[in-house]
C-alpha cells in the first residue's frame, strides 16, 4: 500500500509555500542518492517547479543495461488556486499520485527491492495557478504553455507512459475511483491495453473502468478544439505509447474546487501505476500490440498529423 507515502506527500504539496525543494528534499531524505532535479519554468502567467526524478533499474538504462523504461507523469495545471481558493485543489491528484510513487519506490530500493527497467517520474509544483472557465464546470489553467510541460515531461528514452491527471470535470466516466484509457500512439487511439485490464482488476478487486476519447482529445491544445482535459498531451510530443490514469468521481467536480481529494482513489491510483511499472520494465506488460499497430499503419498510413496544431 501507498497510503504513508500519500498523506506524506499531500502534507508537502498542501501548503502556500509548496515548492520543488520541498520535494527533492523529501525524496533525498527517503534515499540521500536520489537521481532527481527541480528546474523553474516560467510562463506568461507565472512560474512553476518541475520535478524529475529517475529510479535505476537492476537492468535499466542508467547501469547500462536494455530492460525497458517507463514514464510515470503527473499531469495539472497546479496545486492551489490561491488567493481565490485556499488549500490543495482536485487538479493536484495527478502530482500527488505519481511523488507518491516515485517515493515508494525510493522506499522499495531501501528494502532491497529493485525493478528491473528504470522508472522516469516527473511533474510540476504550483501552489498559486490561475483557473479558466470550462464546461461543465471550472478547470484550473497553468502558469506556463501546455508545449513547455511536454518539452520537460516527455522524454525520447521513455518505452511506454502513464499520464495520471485528475478527470472529474465531464461527464464521459462518473464513478468513484480511477479509469484508464485506450493507448494511444503517433495519432492513433488503439484498442484497450489487456494488461493494464488485468492489472487494474487485481488491484482494485473490481472490474476496470475505462473512459472514453474523441480523437480532438489527442491533439495538441490551443488548436481550437474541445479537449476532455490535459491528460493525453504527452501523447502530442512522443512516439511512445501513452495511457491515461484518470482520478474520477460520479459528479462533475471544478479542477479548481479544495476538499475534493479522495486519499483512497489517489492511493489506488498510485498502486496500480506502481505494479504497471514493475510488470512494464521486465517485459510482462504490453502497452499496445506491436504487431497489430503496423498492420494499422500499412493499411491506413500514419496518423502523425493529429500530435500536431493541424492546418493553419
Amino acid at each position: 500500500m501507498l497510503l504513508r507515502e500519500i498523506i506524506d506527500v499531500y502534507g508537502l504539496l498542501d501548503r502556500a509555500d509548496a515548492s520543488g525543494a520541498m520535494v527533492l528534499e523529501y525524496m533525498r531524505g527517503i534515499r540521500p542518492d536520489c537521481r532527481a532535479a527541480v528546474s523553474r519554468l516560467q510562463g506568461a502567467a507565472g512560474g512553476t517547479d518541475m520535478i524529475k526524478i529517475t529510479v535505476p533499474g537492476r537492468c535499466g538504462r542508467a547501469n547500462g543495461g536494455s530492460a525497458p523504461t517507463i514514464g510515470l507523469l503527473g499531469r495539472l495545471g497546479g496545486l492551489g488556486a490561491r488567493p481565490e481558493r485556499l488549500g490543495f485543489v482536485s487538479d493536484g491528484d495527478g502530482a500527488l499520485v505519481v511523488l507518491a510513487c516515485a517515493a515508494k519506490l525510493l522506499d522499495m530500493q531501501n528494502k532491497g527491492d529493485f525493478l528491473e527497467g528504470d522508472v522516469f517520474i516527473a511533474t510540476h509544483i504550483c501552489p498559486e495557478a490561475p483557473t479558466q472557465p470550462h464546461e461543465p464546470v471550472p478547470f484550473m489553467g497553468s502558469p506556463v504553455a501546455m508545449e513547455q510541460l511536454n518539452r520537460e515531461e516527455v522524454g525520447a528514452a521513455l518505452d511506454g507512459i502513464l499520464v495520471a491527471d485528475t478527470t472529474k470535470g465531464n461527464r464521459i466516466i462518473n464513478a468513484r475511483g480511477f479509469a484508464i484509457s485506450p493507448t494511444v500512439k503517433q495519432g492513433y487511439i488503439l484498442r484497450v491495453s489487456e494488461d493494464l485490464l488485468d492489472l487494474m482488476q487485481i488491484t482494485t478487486g473490481c472490474l476496470p473502468q475505462v473512459f472514453a476519447l474523441s480523437q480532438q482529445d489527442i491533439t495538441p491544445y490551443g488548436n481550437g478544439l474541445y479537449h476532455l482535459n490535459s491528460i493525453l498531451q504527452p501523447a502530442t510530443a512522443t512516439d511512445a505509447p501513452v495511457v491515461g490514469v484518470a482520478v474520477t468521481t460520479e459528479t462533475a467536480v471544478p479542477g479548481c474546487a479544495t476538499g475534493a481529494c479522495h486519499y483512497d482513489d489517489c492511493e489506488a491510483a498510485a498502486r496500480f501505476m506502481l505494479e504497471t511499472a514493475k510488470a512494464f520494465t521486465r517485459g510482462a506488460c504490453a502497452l499496445y500490440d506491436k504487431a497489430e499497430f503496423a498492420l494499422l499503419q500499412k493499411l491506413y498510413g500514419g496518423m502523425e498529423r493529429f500530435q500536431t496544431p493541424g492546418v493553419k
